[in-house]
């Protein structure tokens, strides 16, 4: 079986490795990165820790607007899946490059497996949303992390071809988190020590393109005094910059960090703040409580027993679950088994497609 994967910005990149260390000990697997994420922080750096194969191509879209982006992929994907001819297109996620490259096959007829499929955050006003529920439409299989996910598709009509295998995520934080403490020596380097500080992540354009959200959330960073580490994504560092809005020097803004440096600091962190649904399922995982700076969330089982709790942008409320908020119950076991990728694989190759 032939089988070309399309990834292209770093939560891609982590998905994408155990479900390719298990397709390449059996099948061909052409890798195709967009170039969605493009720098050495936000992409090469991924490959080499994850122990990832180089792509086989890279398409080098760059950033640019939501529709100019997604168009030159489509356009570069189905050139190179007309020379390809492969038996099945797989995406992951919710980005450009999942719906370019689900799109694309979908029109050639060539089968799509959306990896991480069914989640929604049911805001529309998200560009992931929006990708996420057509690449859930397109998709002949579709590999839900959890059961919420196969009863929101469900919901939407979709049931043939849908399987709860787990998340793949998960089955990433197994294999790498023994590796990432040995490795990494990122505590060393901050010179911070295991729940004496607080991790911020921020990428999404509603917080980071709106002056006022982002304002509200940097001032309750500055209102707290407890050590930050803030690996801020590159538009987040242009949008900081751009208003003007000095931090405080306990609020430590640094470059992305790679994915073991950043495995180790969920883990040792008193409590992680973030926009992003990969780190919340991850600080789930980990057993770091969690302060969601959204208002809604895609991955609801994290909510449960207050391991994830949802602030938005309000400067007063994050303070206030800065001092005050800890888990109420423990964690349960939402995210599968830790044998999801081996579980995708089986299904490839049975070739049930609807």
């Amino acid at each position: 079986m032939e089988i070309v994967t399309i990834v292209g910005a770093r939560p891609q990149f982590i998905k994408a490795a155990p479900v390719s260390r298990v397709l390449r000990q059996a099948h061909t697997e052409i890798l195709v990165h967009t170039g969605q994420h493009y720098d050495y922080a936000m992409s090469a750096v991924f490959f080499e820790e994850l122990d990832i194969p180089e792509p086989d191509y890279n398409l080098g879209v760059g950033s640019a607007s939501h529709g100019k982006q997604t168009g030159e992929m489509l356009g570069r994907i189905e050139a190179l899946l007309l020379e390809k001819e492969p038996d099945l297109v797989l995406v992951y996620g919710d980005t450009n490059s999942t719906l370019a490259g689900a799109l694309a096959a979908a029109k050639l007829h060539i089968p799509v497996a959306h990896v991480e499929a069914g989640l929604r955050s049911f805001n529309r006003a998200m560009p992931e949303e929006i990708n996420r529920v057509l690449t859930d439409h397109i998709s002949g299989l579709l590999f839900c992390p959890t059961d919420t996910a196969v009863q929101n598709l469900t919901a939407e009509g979709i049931t043939s071809g849908v399987h709860q295998v787990g998340d793949v995520m998960y089955d990433a934080i197994l294999h790498n988190i023994e590796i990432a403490h040995k490795r990494s020596r990122i505590l060393d380097e901050l010179r911070v020590e295991p729940r004496e500080y607080l991790l911020v992540t921020m990428h999404r354009p509603r917080n980071t393109d709106n002056a006022d959200r982002l304002i509200s959330i940097l001032d309750a960073l500055n209102q707290t005094e407890e050590p930050i580490i803030f690996p801020a994504h590159p538009r987040t560092q242009q949008a900081i910059e751009h208003i003007n809005h000095p931090l405080k020097p306990h609020v430590r803004l640094m470059e992305p960090v790679g994915y073991l440096d950043m495995l180790v600091l969920e883990k040792n962190a008193r409590m992680i703040l973030t926009d992003s649904g990969g780190v919340q399922k991850e600080a789930y995982v980990l057993g770091t409580p969690c302060i969601t700076l959204r208002e809604e969330t895609e991955w609801t089982e994290t909510v449960s027993g207050g391991w994830n709790v949802l602030a938005g942008a309000d400067r007063e409320n994050i303070v206030a679950l800065i001092q005050n908020h800890a888990p109420q119950a423990r964690r349960l076991p939402v995210f599968g088994d830790g044998r999801a990728s081996q579980k995708i694989l089986a299904i490839l190759e049975k070739g049930s497609l609807r």
